[in-house]
């Protein structure tokens, strides 16, 4: 199995289980004389048949993942980086799109807002960023599927 399939069932798997959840809920209790529209005791079966795969998934992508050496680097350490990029472009974008935003004023003698930074610079700087993450990102997603899970 190639670590992407994992990846992907692991996915599918943790939307079933949520899924799950809510169906246990909705069968937890009936009213008295009343059946329950399914089988809780079949639910949960189900539950702990999807949360032992999900264990050994998790276990085999993570050890696929410290043992996958791409340039030097192992998988783990590309997707720490690549979840680090995420988050740095996204408080970028956000931080100068507010920055950016004009503020109108109905007279000369009202406050004038000012950005705190060149907009333009920061701009092309997170667009550096954000190459930069498409490009790990496609790396990534080729070791995915050039990668057999261990």
């Amino acid at each position: 199995m190639k670590l992407a399939e994992a990846l992907s069932e692991r996915s599918d798997i943790r939307n079933r289980i949520s899924q799950l959840e809510s169906r246990l809920q909705m069968n937890a209790r009936v009213q008295e004389g009343e059946k329950p529209s399914e089988d809780p005791e079949k639910l949960l079966a189900e539950l702990n048949g999807l949360t032992d795969r999900l264990e050994y998934l998790i276990t085999h992508i993570n050890l696929t993942n410290a043992e996958t050496i791409s340039d030097g680097e192992t998988l783990t350490a590309l997707l720490a980086r690549r979840d680090c990029l995420t988050l740095r472009v996204s408080a970028m974008r956000s931080f100068l799109n507010e920055a950016s935003s004009l503020t109108s004023r109905g007279m000369r003698s009202e406050i004038k807002i000012l950005s705190t930074v060149n907009v333009q610079e920061y701009r092309a700087r997170t667009d550096l960023l954000s190459k930069e993450l498409r490009e790990l990102d496609v790396r990534i997603q080729g070791l995915n599927w050039t990668t057999e899970l261990i």
